[in-house]
This record gives C-alpha cells, sequence and structure tokens, in this order.
C-alpha cells in the first residue's frame, strides 16, 4: 500500500492535467450543441453521404443532429483517444522511470520482493486508469445537465464501459513495454494509442484487412456500434479482458527476472 500511494501521489498532478484537458473539453462540447444544432441539422444529411469518411465515423448510420448522434461521433471520439493516450502513458512510465531515473536501485534494497514492486504499480495504473474515467464521466453529466439534455442510459453506461476496457487493455500493453524497456517510452506509447485509432478507421473502410478489428479495442468500444445495437460485442469484450491480463502477467515475469540498471 505505500508503494501505491507512492504513485497515486507522483501521477497526481497528470491526471489533473488530462482529467481537464479531455474531460472540459467533452463538457465544453456537450454544452455547445445548443448553439449548434441548427447547423447539425443541415450538414447531417452531407455528412451521412460522404462514402469512406461517414463509414469510418459512423456518420452514416446514426445522425449528428440528435444529441446521441452527436455525442457517439464527436464527444466520444475525444474520450476515447484522450483515455487511450492517458493510458498508454501511465502504463509505459511506471516501470521503467525507475531505471532510467537511477532509483531502481534503492527500491530493490526495500523490504519489497520484485513481485510486490509489479504488483502495486499495476494496481496504480488500474487505479489511476479508473479515476480518469470516473471523472470525465462527471465532467459529461455536467455538459448534459448544463445543456439540459439526456442521451440513453443503457448505450452511455455500455459505452462507458468498453471504454474502460479498453484504456485498461492500452495501458496493460504499455505497462509490458515498461517492463521490458530501461526508458521511459512515452513517444512509443502515444504512437501505440494513436496507431490503434488508426487501425480502427482503416478497417472499417478496406474489407480487405477487416481482421484488424481483432487487434484494435477502438473496434469494439466504438460509441457509433453500442449506440445503434444498444449492445456490446461479448466476444471482443473477451478478447480485451484476455489481451489485458496475459501483458500483466507478462510484466511481471519479465520484470522479476530481469537484470536492472542501477
Amino acid at each position: 500500500m505505500t508503494l501505491l500511494r507512492h504513485e497515486i501521489k507522483m501521477n497526481l498532478k497528470s491526471l489533473l492535467i488530462w482529467t481537464v484537458c479531455v474531460g472540459f473539453t467533452c463538457f465544453g462540447c456537450i454544452l455547445l450543441y445548443h448553439s449548434i444544432e441548427e447547423d447539425m441539422s443541415e450538414m447531417a444529411g452531407a455528412f451521412s453521404q460522404m462514402g469512406s469518411f461517414s463509414t469510418a465515423l459512423g456518420m452514416d448510420r446514426i445522425s449528428i443532429s440528435t444529441m446521441e448522434g452527436y455525442y457517439a461521433t464527436e464527444i466520444a471520439l475525444i474520450f476515447a483517444v484522450g483515455g487511450a493516450m492517458f493510458a498508454a502513458m501511465t502504463g509505459a512510465v511506471i516501470l521503467s522511470k525507475e531505471e532510467e531515473g537511477h532509483t531502481s536501485e534503492f527500491l530493490n534494497t526495500l523490504p519489497f520482493g520484485r513481485g510486490y514492486i509489479v504488483l502495486w504499480k499495476y494496481v496504480a495504473v488500474v487505479l489511476l486508469i479508473l479515476l480518469f474515467d470516473a471523472i470525465c464521466i462527471c465532467w459529461c453529466g455536467l455538459g448534459f445537465a448544463g445543456a439540459g439534455s439526456t442521451i440513453p442510459a443503457k448505450e452511455f453506461w455500455l459505452f462507458h464501459g468498453a471504454q474502460l476496457l479498453m484504456h485498461l487493455e492500452i495501458g496493460s500493453i504499455c505497462f509490458l513495454i515498461s517492463a521490458i524497456s530501461k526508458r521511459k517510452q512515452i513517444g512509443t506509447a502515444l504512437g501505440l494509442a494513436v496507431l490503434l485509432y488508426v487501425m480502427d478507421l482503416m478497417c472499417r473502410i478496406v474489407p480487405d484487412i477487416e481482421c484488424l478489428k481483432y487487434v484494435t479495442p477502438y473496434y469494439f468500444s466504438n460509441a457509433t456500434d453500442i449506440f445503434v445495437e444498444s449492445t456490446l460485442n461479448s466476444s471482443m469484450a473477451g478478447i480485451s479482458i484476455g489481451v489485458t491480463i496475459l501483458c500483466a502477467v507478462l510484466a511481471a515475469g519479465i520484470y522479476r527476472r530481469r537484470d536492472l540498471a542501477a
């Protein structure tokens, strides 16, 4: 628990910055909806007929002239990518920072085993992601309250549940990268978060690479799919959970056997 408290304290500033940036952006865009509602009604038809662009963003299946469609195509994208980048960055630095900062020797002289260190650092990553998602959901709730609008509760919570799974998966993959690396791989982590999003766009547009949907967690957690179908793809969610657990186990095994730089 001591290590957990230390990690939360060390990452608190980053958490606050990311939740303000992502959450406040979602909040502001939700409040903006009624100001542009008439324009959205005029543009909805045009957006739905923009071929591959409409397909990639789901605008051919849900209208952006409604709050539900606006949230699923615009706000959800901000939340998804912003949350993925936060999760990736958090996971990527939490272990490797000890070697890069030359504190690994001190940490490993304490009466903690490496298994203990990996466990509580991973718990810290999970807790930080949970806090990020919870705070941003609160920002969205404030936005809906301020705008006097609502969206279907079932689809809203299904989407955010899927987003949590996605963020945990990306955070766990980057936690594994952190366990392997001697330096903080922030660029790699942020690049991975963006690459997985691009893969989601591409597999929706190009049928020949549709198999990529099993690789990118953005696919099963896509807001448009969830709001249109009112359900979550349980098999792909299961794959995400499996990848999360596998990465956590591999990270623990690798870190316990590595020669750590002082």
